[in-house]
Protein backbone atom coordinates (compact mmCIF):
# COMPACT_ATOMS: atom_id res chain seq x y z
CA UNK A 1 0.00 0.00 0.00
CA UNK A 2 3.19 2.01 -0.64
CA UNK A 3 3.03 5.70 -1.34
CA UNK A 4 2.49 8.99 0.57
CA UNK A 5 -1.22 9.32 1.43
CA UNK A 6 -2.62 12.69 1.51
CA UNK A 7 -5.00 13.43 4.55
CA UNK A 8 -7.88 15.51 3.26
CA UNK A 9 -10.90 17.00 5.07
CA UNK A 10 -14.07 15.25 4.48
CA UNK A 11 -16.74 18.67 3.71
CA UNK A 12 -20.71 18.81 4.16
CA UNK A 13 -21.50 16.64 1.22
CA UNK A 14 -24.79 18.60 -0.81
CA UNK A 15 -24.88 15.95 -2.83
CA UNK A 16 -25.66 13.09 -0.71
CA UNK A 17 -28.02 12.76 2.21
CA UNK A 18 -27.43 10.59 5.71
CA UNK A 19 -29.73 9.04 7.43
CA UNK A 20 -29.13 7.43 11.04
CA UNK A 21 -32.75 5.41 11.72
CA UNK A 22 -33.02 4.38 15.23
CA UNK A 23 -35.15 1.47 14.85
CA UNK A 24 -35.25 1.20 18.86
CA UNK A 25 -33.94 2.15 21.88
CA UNK A 26 -33.51 -0.89 23.52
CA UNK A 27 -30.31 -2.77 24.39
CA UNK A 28 -28.31 -5.71 26.14
CA UNK A 29 -25.45 -3.33 27.00
CA UNK A 30 -25.18 -0.25 29.52
CA UNK A 31 -22.12 1.55 27.85
CA UNK A 32 -20.41 4.37 30.21
CA UNK A 33 -20.54 6.65 26.37
CA UNK A 34 -24.21 6.06 25.71
CA UNK A 35 -26.00 8.89 23.78
CA UNK A 36 -29.34 6.72 23.68
CA UNK A 37 -31.59 8.73 26.17
CA UNK A 38 -35.33 7.29 26.61
CA UNK A 39 -36.94 10.02 27.94
CA UNK A 40 -35.81 12.27 24.68
CA UNK A 41 -35.75 9.27 21.99
CA UNK A 42 -38.77 7.08 23.13
CA UNK A 43 -38.65 3.63 24.96
CA UNK A 44 -40.38 2.28 21.77
CA UNK A 45 -39.47 -0.80 19.16
CA UNK A 46 -41.13 0.37 15.91
CA UNK A 47 -43.00 -2.14 13.70
CA UNK A 48 -41.83 -3.30 10.85
CA UNK A 49 -45.28 -1.29 9.13
CA UNK A 50 -43.47 2.07 10.73
CA UNK A 51 -40.07 1.59 9.47
CA UNK A 52 -41.13 0.58 6.07
CA UNK A 53 -43.22 4.06 6.21
CA UNK A 54 -40.66 6.21 7.49
CA UNK A 55 -38.32 5.02 4.96
CA UNK A 56 -40.34 5.68 1.92
CA UNK A 57 -40.69 9.42 4.00
CA UNK A 58 -37.17 9.62 1.97
CA UNK A 59 -37.66 7.44 -1.54
CA UNK A 60 -36.80 10.42 -3.62
CA UNK A 61 -33.74 10.89 -1.98
CA UNK A 62 -33.10 7.25 -1.91
CA UNK A 63 -30.52 6.92 -4.22
CA UNK A 64 -28.13 9.60 -2.73
CA UNK A 65 -28.82 8.55 0.61
CA UNK A 66 -26.27 6.81 3.03
CA UNK A 67 -28.44 4.62 5.69
CA UNK A 68 -27.45 3.64 8.78
CA UNK A 69 -29.60 1.53 11.17
CA UNK A 70 -28.64 2.15 14.84
CA UNK A 71 -30.47 0.88 18.33
CA UNK A 72 -30.25 0.46 20.78
CA UNK A 73 -29.08 -2.73 19.27
CA UNK A 74 -30.45 -3.07 15.73
CA UNK A 75 -29.98 -6.95 16.11
CA UNK A 76 -32.48 -6.80 18.76
CA UNK A 77 -35.04 -5.90 16.30
CA UNK A 78 -37.08 -9.20 15.14
CA UNK A 79 -37.53 -7.83 11.75
CA UNK A 80 -33.91 -6.70 10.81
CA UNK A 81 -33.35 -8.08 7.60
CA UNK A 82 -37.02 -7.63 7.08
CA UNK A 83 -35.50 -3.43 6.92
CA UNK A 84 -32.83 -4.08 5.34
CA UNK A 85 -33.95 -5.93 2.29
CA UNK A 86 -37.37 -2.85 2.16
CA UNK A 87 -34.06 -0.14 2.19
CA UNK A 88 -32.57 -1.87 -0.65
CA UNK A 89 -36.00 -2.35 -2.72
CA UNK A 90 -36.45 1.40 -2.27
CA UNK A 91 -33.20 2.30 -3.75
CA UNK A 92 -30.92 3.64 -0.68
CA UNK A 93 -27.10 3.86 -1.83
CA UNK A 94 -25.77 2.47 0.91
CA UNK A 95 -27.17 0.54 4.05
CA UNK A 96 -24.90 0.21 7.15
CA UNK A 97 -25.65 -1.63 10.48
CA UNK A 98 -23.98 -0.50 13.64
CA UNK A 99 -23.80 -3.44 16.35
CA UNK A 100 -22.14 -4.46 19.66
CA UNK A 101 -21.52 -7.46 17.86
CA UNK A 102 -23.49 -9.82 20.66
CA UNK A 103 -25.92 -10.56 18.09
CA UNK A 104 -24.50 -10.95 15.27
CA UNK A 105 -25.01 -14.57 14.46
CA UNK A 106 -29.05 -14.08 14.29
CA UNK A 107 -28.78 -11.68 11.44
CA UNK A 108 -25.70 -12.61 9.31
CA UNK A 109 -27.73 -16.11 8.76
CA UNK A 110 -30.35 -14.01 6.98
CA UNK A 111 -28.38 -11.28 4.93
CA UNK A 112 -26.05 -11.61 2.32
CA UNK A 113 -23.34 -9.12 1.07
CA UNK A 114 -25.48 -8.49 -1.59
CA UNK A 115 -28.37 -7.39 0.92
CA UNK A 116 -26.22 -4.98 3.10
CA UNK A 117 -22.73 -3.08 2.70
CA UNK A 118 -20.93 -3.09 6.10
CA UNK A 119 -21.78 -4.11 9.32
CA UNK A 120 -20.19 -1.65 11.88
CA UNK A 121 -19.19 -2.37 15.66
CA UNK A 122 -18.00 -0.58 17.99
CA UNK A 123 -14.94 -1.11 19.77
CA UNK A 124 -13.20 0.97 22.49
CA UNK A 125 -10.23 -0.31 23.72
CA UNK A 126 -7.12 -2.57 22.43
CA UNK A 127 -7.45 -4.72 25.35
CA UNK A 128 -10.32 -6.56 27.18
CA UNK A 129 -9.94 -4.69 30.21
CA UNK A 130 -10.33 -0.65 28.97
CA UNK A 131 -12.96 -2.21 26.44
CA UNK A 132 -14.53 -4.28 28.91
CA UNK A 133 -14.74 -0.89 31.78
CA UNK A 134 -16.59 0.97 28.67
CA UNK A 135 -19.17 -0.87 27.43
CA UNK A 136 -19.50 -4.13 29.77
CA UNK A 137 -17.98 -7.38 30.82
CA UNK A 138 -17.29 -9.63 27.49
CA UNK A 139 -18.08 -7.61 24.90
CA UNK A 140 -14.70 -7.33 23.66
CA UNK A 141 -14.78 -11.31 22.92
CA UNK A 142 -18.15 -10.65 21.37
CA UNK A 143 -16.82 -7.77 19.05
CA UNK A 144 -13.80 -9.53 17.95
CA UNK A 145 -15.38 -12.57 17.19
CA UNK A 146 -18.27 -10.99 15.37
CA UNK A 147 -15.51 -8.50 13.66
CA UNK A 148 -14.04 -11.86 12.56
CA UNK A 149 -17.03 -13.28 11.33
CA UNK A 150 -18.32 -10.40 9.09
CA UNK A 151 -14.65 -9.97 7.59
CA UNK A 152 -14.73 -13.94 6.69
CA UNK A 153 -18.18 -14.04 5.39
CA UNK A 154 -17.05 -11.33 2.99
CA UNK A 155 -19.20 -8.01 4.18
CA UNK A 156 -17.63 -4.97 4.62
CA UNK A 157 -16.81 -4.37 7.87
CA UNK A 158 -16.31 -1.11 9.87
CA UNK A 159 -14.97 -0.26 13.59
CA UNK A 160 -15.59 2.93 15.58
CA UNK A 161 -13.21 3.94 18.33
CA UNK A 162 -14.93 6.64 20.65
CA UNK A 163 -11.81 8.57 22.14
CA UNK A 164 -12.10 9.67 25.76
CA UNK A 165 -9.96 9.93 28.98
CA UNK A 166 -10.27 5.50 29.66
CA UNK A 167 -8.84 4.76 25.99
CA UNK A 168 -6.69 7.31 24.46
CA UNK A 169 -3.83 5.72 25.86
CA UNK A 170 -4.89 2.27 23.64
CA UNK A 171 -5.44 4.30 20.26
CA UNK A 172 -2.27 3.48 18.91
CA UNK A 173 -2.62 -0.37 20.14
CA UNK A 174 -5.46 -0.15 17.84
CA UNK A 175 -3.33 -0.21 14.27
CA UNK A 176 -1.96 -4.05 15.25
CA UNK A 177 -5.35 -5.04 16.00
CA UNK A 178 -7.54 -3.57 12.63
CA UNK A 179 -4.36 -5.15 11.10
CA UNK A 180 -4.93 -8.52 12.47
CA UNK A 181 -8.97 -8.41 11.91
CA UNK A 182 -8.45 -7.09 8.39
CA UNK A 183 -10.56 -4.01 8.94
CA UNK A 184 -11.82 -1.94 5.59
CA UNK A 185 -12.70 1.56 7.67
CA UNK A 186 -12.01 2.93 10.88
CA UNK A 187 -13.79 5.30 12.34
CA UNK A 188 -12.51 7.25 15.34
CA UNK A 189 -15.29 9.67 17.11
CA UNK A 190 -14.70 12.21 19.81
CA UNK A 191 -17.08 11.29 22.66
CA UNK A 192 -20.13 13.35 23.30
CA UNK A 193 -21.46 14.78 26.77
CA UNK A 194 -24.77 13.82 26.27
CA UNK A 195 -26.67 10.88 27.21
CA UNK A 196 -25.39 8.17 29.79
CA UNK A 197 -21.87 10.43 29.72
CA UNK A 198 -23.43 13.39 30.21
CA UNK A 199 -25.44 12.15 33.36
CA UNK A 200 -22.12 10.29 34.86
CA UNK A 201 -19.90 13.27 35.09
CA UNK A 202 -23.25 15.68 36.35
CA UNK A 203 -23.04 12.77 39.18
CA UNK A 204 -19.37 12.42 39.89
CA UNK A 205 -19.07 9.32 38.66
CA UNK A 206 -16.24 6.87 39.24
CA UNK A 207 -14.26 6.12 36.29
CA UNK A 208 -16.51 8.60 34.18
CA UNK A 209 -15.43 9.21 30.91
CA UNK A 210 -14.83 12.66 29.88
CA UNK A 211 -13.71 14.16 26.40
CA UNK A 212 -9.52 14.09 25.94
CA UNK A 213 -8.10 17.93 25.73
CA UNK A 214 -7.46 19.69 22.82
CA UNK A 215 -3.05 19.00 23.15
CA UNK A 216 -3.67 15.46 23.75
CA UNK A 217 -6.18 14.75 20.63
CA UNK A 218 -3.72 16.91 17.87
CA UNK A 219 -0.99 14.84 19.40
CA UNK A 220 -2.49 11.32 19.25
CA UNK A 221 -5.33 11.04 16.54
CA UNK A 222 -3.90 12.16 13.28
CA UNK A 223 -0.90 10.36 13.90
CA UNK A 224 -2.63 7.14 14.49
CA UNK A 225 -4.45 7.91 11.90
CA UNK A 226 -2.03 8.34 9.24
CA UNK A 227 -0.67 4.58 10.42
CA UNK A 228 -3.86 2.72 9.17
CA UNK A 229 -4.46 4.45 6.69
CA UNK A 230 -0.74 3.64 5.53
CA UNK A 231 -1.78 -0.27 5.41
CA UNK A 232 -4.32 0.68 3.41
CA UNK A 233 -7.92 1.40 5.84
CA UNK A 234 -9.69 3.99 4.99
CA UNK A 235 -9.87 6.29 8.54
CA UNK A 236 -12.03 9.06 9.39
CA UNK A 237 -12.32 11.42 12.22
CA UNK A 238 -13.24 14.40 13.26
CA UNK A 239 -11.62 17.62 12.64
CA UNK A 240 -12.54 19.37 16.15
CA UNK A 241 -10.79 22.06 16.06
CA UNK A 242 -10.32 25.24 14.05
CA UNK A 243 -7.63 27.70 14.03
CA UNK A 244 -9.60 31.32 14.38
CA UNK A 245 -9.17 31.92 10.81
CA UNK A 246 -10.27 28.83 9.34
CA UNK A 247 -14.27 29.14 8.31
CA UNK A 248 -16.70 27.56 10.24
CA UNK A 249 -19.85 25.86 8.47
CA UNK A 250 -22.63 24.03 10.23
CA UNK A 251 -23.52 20.47 8.44
CA UNK A 252 -27.32 21.62 9.90
CA UNK A 253 -27.16 24.70 7.28
CA UNK A 254 -24.76 23.15 4.24
CA UNK A 255 -25.57 19.18 4.65
CA UNK A 256 -28.59 17.21 4.91
CA UNK A 257 -28.25 14.80 8.01
CA UNK A 258 -31.13 13.50 9.60
CA UNK A 259 -31.31 11.16 12.92
CA UNK A 260 -34.45 9.99 13.37
CA UNK A 261 -35.34 8.41 16.67
CA UNK A 262 -38.38 5.68 17.37
CA UNK A 263 -40.82 8.53 18.83
CA UNK A 264 -40.17 10.21 15.68
CA UNK A 265 -37.95 13.20 16.13
CA UNK A 266 -35.76 13.52 13.60
CA UNK A 267 -32.78 16.13 14.38
CA UNK A 268 -30.59 17.42 12.05
CA UNK A 269 -27.64 18.09 14.44
CA UNK A 270 -26.16 15.14 16.95
CA UNK A 271 -25.46 17.19 19.65
CA UNK A 272 -29.10 18.57 20.54
CA UNK A 273 -30.25 14.82 21.20
CA UNK A 274 -30.62 15.30 24.83
CA UNK A 275 -33.23 17.98 24.37
CA UNK A 276 -36.56 18.70 22.66
CA UNK A 277 -34.79 21.14 19.89
CA UNK A 278 -35.23 18.60 16.96
CA UNK A 279 -36.58 20.68 13.62
CA UNK A 280 -38.71 18.31 12.63
CA UNK A 281 -40.52 15.00 13.62
CA UNK A 282 -42.54 12.44 11.80
CA UNK A 283 -46.23 12.54 12.44
CA UNK A 284 -48.70 10.72 10.46
CA UNK A 285 -46.19 8.73 8.67
CA UNK A 286 -45.19 12.38 7.27
CA UNK A 287 -42.10 14.63 7.73
CA UNK A 288 -43.20 17.97 9.26
CA UNK A 289 -41.24 21.23 10.19
CA UNK A 290 -41.25 22.00 13.94
CA UNK A 291 -41.84 25.87 14.99
CA UNK A 292 -39.63 27.90 16.28
CA UNK A 293 -37.60 27.72 18.81
CA UNK A 294 -35.65 24.79 17.54
CA UNK A 295 -32.18 23.33 16.22
CA UNK A 296 -32.63 25.40 12.76
CA UNK A 297 -33.13 28.91 14.67
CA UNK A 298 -29.91 28.15 16.40
CA UNK A 299 -27.60 26.79 14.10
CA UNK A 300 -27.79 30.67 12.23
CA UNK A 301 -26.02 32.27 15.41
CA UNK A 302 -22.47 33.28 14.66
CA UNK A 303 -20.05 33.15 17.65
CA UNK A 304 -16.17 33.26 17.71
CA UNK A 305 -16.50 29.49 19.45
CA UNK A 306 -17.23 28.11 16.23
CA UNK A 307 -20.30 25.29 17.24
CA UNK A 308 -23.54 26.43 19.13
CA UNK A 309 -24.30 23.85 20.09
CA UNK A 310 -21.18 22.76 21.62
CA UNK A 311 -21.08 26.26 23.44
CA UNK A 312 -24.01 25.47 24.91
CA UNK A 313 -23.79 21.61 25.99
CA UNK A 314 -20.23 20.54 26.16
CA UNK A 315 -18.19 24.17 26.43
CA UNK A 316 -15.54 22.33 28.85
CA UNK A 317 -13.70 21.67 25.19
CA UNK A 318 -12.96 25.20 24.81
CA UNK A 319 -10.17 27.36 25.98
CA UNK A 320 -10.04 31.21 25.94
CA UNK A 321 -6.86 33.37 26.41
CA UNK A 322 -6.09 36.10 28.24
CA UNK A 323 -8.22 38.40 26.33
CA UNK A 324 -11.10 36.57 26.63
CA UNK A 325 -10.91 35.20 22.82
CA UNK A 326 -10.88 31.49 22.00
CA UNK A 327 -7.94 29.92 21.23
CA UNK A 328 -9.60 28.14 18.33
CA UNK A 329 -13.04 27.35 17.24
CA UNK A 330 -15.10 24.25 17.75
CA UNK A 331 -15.48 22.54 13.93
CA UNK A 332 -19.13 21.22 13.70
CA UNK A 333 -18.98 17.15 14.90
CA UNK A 334 -19.84 16.09 11.48
CA UNK A 335 -16.81 17.37 9.48
CA UNK A 336 -14.07 14.66 9.18
CA UNK A 337 -10.69 14.39 8.36
CA UNK A 338 -9.95 11.25 6.00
Amino acid sequence: MGGKRYKRTVAFSKNSTNLFFHILTKCNLSCKHCYINPKQHGYETLDIYHIKAWLDIFAQKAKKTNLIILGGEPTLHPELAETIWHAKTVGYKSVTIDTNGYFFNSIISRVTPNDLDYFSFSLDGATRKINDTIRGKGSYDKCVSALKKSVQEGFGTSLIYTVNTLNIDELDMMVPLVKDLKIHRFFIQILGIRGRSAKSIQKGASEKLNQVSPSRWMEIVPKVAEKLANLGVKVTYPKVFLSPKEPFECAGLVADNYFIFPNGRVYRCPLCEDFPLNSQEIHKNRLIHRPKINEQDLFNLNIPEGCVMNKLIQPCNITYNKDGKPEYKIACCLLKEE
